[in-house]
C-alpha cells in the first residue's frame, strides 16, 4: 500500500461509484488532524444537478477510495428526482 501526502490529492479527479465524472479536489477540510470533508470543484453533467454551484463539500464518510482518482458514493450528490419529489411535497 502506498501512502499519499495530503497535498498529493489536490487536483485529483473525482468520480462517483457508478463511474460518472464529478470534478476535481480543490481543498481538504481538516479537524484535529483528520480529514472531515473534501471541497470539490464540480465539472461535467453533475453541475446541472447542483444548481450551477462551482463546488461542493463532500463529507469524508462518503469517500470510498483514494488513489490516482477519488471515488465517492453516489448518494453524496443530490439527484434530480429527489429534488423534484421534495419540491412536490413542499407545494402540497
Amino acid at each position: 500500500m502506498r501512502i499519499k501526502r495530503i497535498t498529493d490529492t489536490l487536483g485529483t479527479k473525482v468520480y462517483t461509484d457508478s463511474g460518472d465524472f464529478f470534478g476535481e479536489v480543490e481543498e481538504l477540510n481538516l479537524q484535529e488532524n483528520r480529514i472531515v470533508g473534501w471541497r470539490i470543484k464540480v465539472g461535467g453533467k453533475i453541475m446541472s444537478l447542483i444548481g450551477g454551484a462551482k463546488g461542493v463539500i463532500i463529507p469524508h464518510h462518503f469517500v470510498k477510495a483514494i488513489s490516482d482518482i477519488l471515488i465517492i458514493n453516489k448518494s453524496a450528490i443530490p439527484s434530480h428526482d429527489s429534488d423534484v419529489e421534495n419540491l412536490s411535497e413542499d407545494l402540497a
